[in-house]
């Protein structure tokens, strides 16, 4: 499990940008897509909303991968 660390000041991100900025999709449109098709889990759910708000503590798993979001130290 790798993590995503939120940029100082930013309460959240959105679960597409975190796809992308991962490298588990190689671009915005992709992780939309992947999103829309429902092969994306938030916690262990699936979730087909492309902006849906992570915050620290939240998992995202797609594809065998899985990201752990975590606050700016």
């Amino acid at each position: 499990m790798s993590e995503f660390t939120l940029n100082s000041g930013d309460e959240y991100i959105e679960l597409y940008k975190v796809l992308k900025a991962e490298g588990m999709t190689s671009a915005g449109a992709e992780a939309k897509h992947a999103i829309a098709e429902g092969l994306v889990l938030v916690n262990n759910e699936v979730e087909t909303r492309k902006r849906k708000k992570l915050l620290p503590g939240d998992l995202v798993s797609f594809n065998g991968e899985t990201v752990k979001i975590v606050a700016a130290q």
